[in-house]
């Protein structure tokens, strides 16, 4: 196996700074990596080969030798992950081998590069959401990391706990730590499976659970209430108000489903979908709440049932993420308007017809199966037995109510 040393090589001037190489050497061949590191004779310990803190360092010169002293311990364990890279091949290798590889190392043996690699690949084959996810991870782990790249090999349970403190510093909260850490390791699981690593389980020492989520639900009284406002004034608000009403008249129907929900998803008084999270098909009775909203809005032209993808010819998922924000962003104003305590989105409206259910003593195997909850072993047992009609009765009860 190749050894990778550090050295010191003084100036020919004793007052000048000198400068730090590494040497690496296998089968008797040695060669060497020249830094730009430099430092004074009495700061070098020739016998333990580390920067040291001669007595009366100032403290710029000791902050300075402090981040001298780190770079040389990244670059050393870089120096010997990539040795140890080698040795994994079958193939012989030679102390220039791991020279260059240090110098020119490839993207795929990089994790913020493989990750990137990997969403455009993801993106070609259609797997858009998944790529959407990695990237919102990546992009926050690249920003902790000052976009600068790091080698797999490096990619350790110190760094990923560093990364985790990072988060906690500036407000993150657990879950979303969680779901950035989840994302990272199935990238990094996904170079593992490629054999461009070997599995150190990095993220073994940090939060990857799910916290209980901080109550978004709100009472029958309060959909009222948003039902009711008067926003003829306020078109836009209006129909954010709509679009929130229509998901809680389809038992908390999530806003990507509505968005790509299409008018021959409606036949003989049942909606049908397939949820775009779990692929489980659904089945709506058609109430008359929902009919009026939907003739509010003309579509003629579009496939689309409500007018959340104005155009079929561009992007969709741009446009519903885009229509996202815009209905969430006046929805809050909404939940301001009328002194709510949480922020009003659209995810409020599934929650708030789960909790509504739940309170009118509706089985919680029945809200599961109206909600397309297919997460738990012991609901789905439980719903395979439930007839639809007893969902749609549930959802009649509850509008009933309003």
């Amino acid at each position: 196996m190749a050894t990778v040393k550090t050295k010191f090589r003084a100036s020919s001037s004793k007052t000048k700074e000198g400068t730090l190489f590494y040497q690496v050497i296998h089968n008797r061949v040695a060669r060497q990596i020249h830094t730009n590191y430099r430092l004074y004779p009495q700061e070098w310990d020739s016998e333990r080969k580390e920067i040291i803190f001669p007595p009366g360092t100032g403290e710029i010169r000791r902050n300075y030798l402090v981040s001298l002293k780190t770079a040389v311990q990244e670059d050393s364990k870089r120096l010997k992950s990539v040795v140890l890279r080698l040795e994994r091949t079958d193939n012989t290798y030679t102390a220039e081998d791991v020279v260059s590889k240090y110098l020119s190392p490839a993207d795929n043996c990089c994790f913020i590069s493989f990750a990137q690699n990997l969403i455009g690949q993801l993106r070609q084959i259609g797997k858009r959401c998944t790529a959407d996810t990695y990237t919102t991870a990546i992009n926050s782990f690249a920003r902790f990391r000052r976009e600068n790249d790091i080698l797999l090999d490096e990619m350790d349970s110190d760094l990923v706990t560093a990364y985790e403190s990072y988060l906690k510093s500036i407000g993150i909260c657990p879950n979303s730590i969680s779901f950035y850490m989840r994302n990272l390791r199935a990238i990094y699981n996904r170079a593992v499976d490629k054999e461009l690593t070997v599995q150190r389980h990095p993220f073994k020492h940090v939060y990857t659970g799910i916290d209980k989520t901080v109550k978004r639900a709100v009472p029958l009284n309060v959909i009222r209430q948003i039902r009711e406002l008067d926003l003829s004034l306020r078109p836009v608000m209006d129909y954010a108000r709509d679009v929130f009403m229509f998901s809680f008249y389809t038992r908390g129907m999530s806003f990507v489903d509505m968005a790509f929900l299409k008018k021959k998803d409606l036949q003989n008084g049942i909606l049908s979908y397939r949820r775009r999270k779990t692929n489980q098909q659904l089945f709506i009775k058609w109430e008359k709440p929902m009919q009026e909203l939907i003739d509010k809005y003309d579509t003629t032209g579009s496939p689309y049932l409500l007018p959340i993808i104005k155009s079929s010819s561009k992007d969709e998922r741009r446009q519903y993420k885009s229509e996202a924000h815009r209905i969430n962003r006046n929805l809050k104003k909404i939940g301001e308007q009328l002194g709510l305590v949480i922020p009003l989105t659209t995810y409020v409206a599934r929650h708030g017809w789960a909790s509504i259910a739940k309170s009118k003593n509706i089985p919680i195997a029945t809200i599961s199966e109206a909600m397309g909850h297919d997460s738990e072993t012991t609901t789905r047992i439980y719903l395979a037995s439930l007839d639809t009609s007893v969902v749609d009765k549930a959802n009649s009860l509850i509008l009933k109510s309003l």
